[in-house]
């Protein structure tokens, strides 16, 4: 069977630890940041773990499984 191709665009917005877990951006990081209070955009700023519901579908694009 052929190597399937990883995802390009999964590939910028996702990054695999060492133990398989997934992370990914927050949104609303880049805008619409004055009325946020600083507590908010350093929040916004972490990665956050990947939902379990799209975690087989995120290692799927990451070519991974």
């Amino acid at each position: 069977m052929p190597k399937v191709k990883t995802n390009s665009s999964a590939k910028k917005r996702m990054k695999v630890s060492g133990k398989g877990k997934i992370a990914r951006r927050q949104a609303m990081e880049s805008h619409l940041r004055g009325k946020m209070t600083a507590k908010r955009r350093r929040k916004l700023s972490q990665d956050q773990p990947m939902a379990k519901a799209d975690y087989k579908e995120a290692l799927r694009l990451l070519g991974k499984r």
